[in-house]
């Protein structure tokens, strides 16, 4: 029986990208050698990531010039450390948006380095809202938000105006959507949802950005030095980076982001109106903040729940249930995320 795999990350894959992944890993360009066993210094390898980093800034139409992209270890979390190294100055201050797990945990990490201001915070409300009348500080060193919250359910529609830094973890809706990414200094995602498999994140910074924090910043933590050193100051994550190429070349076939984006918002919205017109099921957030990645929902009678799980088993469908902090039902439709699989989702709560 097909899997419909909703999972919040890891996540699903495109079916050419999984079938092209596994055949690297028996023999990678017909080198008779394995994707995973061959070196990072190697002209194959070498081939492969600046064939991503070309992909990232055509797709973010950016200019080399001006930003440099980076696989990095660590996950995004690694990102809370590296951001506030390299961009927070000594007795300087962040500005944060808090609207989740993901933006608290980032704060807590800045807090290690200097200070932080949260400008606005939707943590009131279960973090079902995305803030939106605030002003922001002219004295930040940069602002931090998170373009989408995997776990609520939330995405910004419109990002904050400011002529500060602007700084976005984007790791569960990176590239779902066409973006003005000029907008942003640094944006930062883990791979694992929307262009890869886990085990690496992409980096995009301005370049004019960085060496103005007054700091000593360890090497591995240093963006400059990893700049320098082309994303190997030590070992990348070969595997990793090669399924991202994959990804990033399956998005660029598809129509690049503008397409995407219309398949995002036709998946989204499948779901979005069976859940709005059947008595059985609510929404989490709130509708003008609704995220086109990760639909969140509750049912209305609890008592209905083993059903209802019986139901998605039977029909294949895998990984809805919701974060343990929010309850309920979870689904990811990440870019990946066939139609098909979303309609069979919508005929088991039909049918519930």
């Amino acid at each position: 029986m097909k899997k419909h795999n909703f999972s919040a990350g890891p996540s699903i894959l495109p079916d050419t990208v999984m079938q092209q992944a596994a055949e690297a890993i028996l023999n990678f360009n017909n080198s008779n050698l394995s994707i995973i066993e061959i070196s990072h210094r190697s002209s194959d390898f070498m081939q492969v990531i600046t064939k991503a980093k070309e992909l990232v800034l055509e797709l973010a139409e950016l200019n080399s010039d001006e930003y440099e992209v980076l696989f990095q270890h660590g996950g995004a979390s690694t990102q809370f450390i590296m951001t506030a190294y390299n961009l927070l100055p000594i007795d300087g201050k962040a500005g944060f948006i808090d609207t989740g797990t993901w933006s608290s945990k980032a704060i807590k990490e800045t807090k290690i380095f200097g200070n932080v201001e949260t400008i606005a915070s939707s943590k009131d409300q279960g973090y079902k809202y995305i803030p939106k009348d605030f002003s922001v500080p002219n004295d930040l060193a940069y602002l931090h938000v998170t373009s989408n919250n995997t776990i609520y359910g939330t995405q910004y529609k419109d990002f904050p105006v400011t002529d500060l830094p602007l700084v976005a973890d984007m790791s569960s809706d990176i590239f779902s959507k066409k973006l003005d990414f000029s907008k942003f200094d640094v944006i930062y995602a883990g791979a694992q949802k929307n262009i890869g498999a886990s085990g690496t994140t992409l980096v995009i910074i301005k370049k004019s950005l960085l060496g103005k924090t007054g700091r000593t910043i360890p090497s591995m933590m240093n963006y400059e030095v990893q700049i320098d050193k082309g994303s190997m100051f030590n070992t990348p994550s070969v595997f990793s980076i090669y399924v991202s190429m994959l990804y990033l070349q399956w998005l660029k076939d598809k129509g690049g982001l503008e397409a995407i984006e219309k398949l995002n918002e036709a998946k989204a919205k499948i779901l979005y109106d069976e859940i709005d017109r059947n008595p059985n099921f609510v929404g989490y957030a709130n509708k003008e903040d609704r995220s086109l990645m990760n639909v969140t929902f509750n049912l209305t009678d609890e008592s209905k729940k083993e059903r209802f799980d019986q139901l998605a088993a039977e029909a294949g469908v895998h990984a809805i249930k919701g974060h343990r902090s929010v309850g309920g039902y979870r689904a990811s439709i990440y870019n990946a995320m066939p139609i098909e699989s979303v309609q069979v989702l919508v005929d088991v709560m039909k049918a519930l």
